[in-house]
C-alpha cells in the first residue's frame, strides 16, 4: 500500500515537470480550480495524513476547527499553501507526502490514527489518500490534457471505493440497502479480476477497476465508462457512487472527455 502511494505521488509530480506559469494556472474540471490550487490541495490533505499519524493533539485542533467550518477550514489552508506561489506548493505536497507515509507505515498497524470522522487504520488511511492523490491528479492530466496510463495501484481503490459503498446513499440522504453487491472489476494488466461480495448476490457492478475508481472519485460520468450493473439497486447506485464523505459536487458531465 505504502509503495504504491509513493508511486502513484511520482508520477502525478512527473506531470508537473516544466510547467509554464501559465500552465499552473490552467483551469482544472473542478470549479474555480487551477493545477495550482490541486496541487496545495494535496499537500494540506498529506500534511493532515502526517499530523494524524505524528502530532494527534495538533491533529485534534484540527477537527475541531473543520467542524465548526470546514469548507472555511479547506479555503483558508489552500491560501497558505498557495501564498509562496505553485512551485512552493509542488515542494510542499512532496514534503507532506514523504512525511505523510513515513508517519503511518511507522505507526502500529493493528492500531488506529484519528481522523475527521472516526478513526482509521493506518492502511485505510493510505488507501484514502491514495484515492486523493489519482483522483485530483486525474484533474490535473484532464487540465494538461494528458491521457493517463492506469496501473494495478488502482487495485486498492477498488477494494476502498466498494468498503465505501454507502457514502453516495448518505451523502443524498438516503438509506443505504443491507444486501451487499458483488463487484467483479478487472486489472489494467489483465489477467487479474479483484473480486468482492457474495458471487450470488442480486445485485452486481463489473468492468475495469480503472473505470471504477474513476466512477467512485466522480472523475468520469458514469455514462462514459464500461462499468456494468445488474439489479435495480446496482443501477440506482451508479448514479450517486462516491468514495468520499459529504456532498458529491457536481461530478462530470457525459461525454465531456474523449475517454
Amino acid at each position: 500500500m505504502y509503495s504504491d502511494l509513493v508511486a502513484e505521488g511520482e508520477e502525478i509530480d512527473a506531470l508537473l515537470d516544466h510547467l509554464t506559469d501559465e500552465q499552473w494556472q490552467l483551469p482544472t474540471p473542478a470549479p474555480g480550480w487551477t493545477v495550482a490550487h490541486q496541487v496545495a490541495h494535496l499537500a494540506f490533505v498529506c500534511h493532515l495524513a502526517a499530523t494524524s499519524a505524528r502530532d494527534p493533539q495538533r491533529f485534534a485542533e484540527y477537527a475541531t476547527q473543520a467542524k465548526n467550518g470546514f469548507q472555511a477550514a479547506v479555503d483558508a489552508a489552500l491560501a497558505q499553501f498557495l501564498a509562496a506561489g505553485p512551485q512552493a506548493a509542488r515542494a510542499r505536497w512532496r514534503e507532506e507526502l514523504a512525511a505523510s507515509v513515513a508517519g503511518l507505515s511507522e505507526a502500529d498497524q493493528k492500531d488506529t490514527v484519528p481522523w475527521l470522522v472516526n478513526p482509521l487504520p493506518p492502511t485505510v488511511l493510505a488507501a484514502a489518500g491514495l484515492m486523493e492523490v489519482f483522483a485530483h491528479g486525474q484533474d490535473i492530466a484532464d487540465a494538461l490534457g494528458v491521457r493517463r496510463e492506469y496501473t494495478d495501484r488502482v487495485g486498492h481503490l477498488a477494494w476502498f471505493g466498494v468498503h465505501t459503498r454507502d457514502f453516495g446513499y448518505q451523502a443524498h440522504g438516503m438509506e443505504p440497502p443491507r444486501e451487499e453487491f458483488r463487484f467483479e472489476l478487472t486489472a489494467p494488466s489483465g489477467g487479474t479480476t479483484w473480486t468482492f461480495g457474495p458471487e450470488d448476490a442480486e445485485d452486481r457492478v463489473t468492468g475495469p477497476a480503472a473505470d471504477f475508481a474513476l466512477l467512485v472519485s466522480r472523475r468520469r460520468h458514469h455514462a462514459d465508462l464500461a462499468i456494468r450493473t445488474e439489479g435495480a439497486r446496482a443501477k440506482e447506485w451508479l448514479g450517486i457512487a462516491q468514495a468520499y464523505r459529504g456532498p458529491g459536487g457536481a461530478g462530470r458531465k457525459p461525454g465531456q472527455f474523449a475517454s
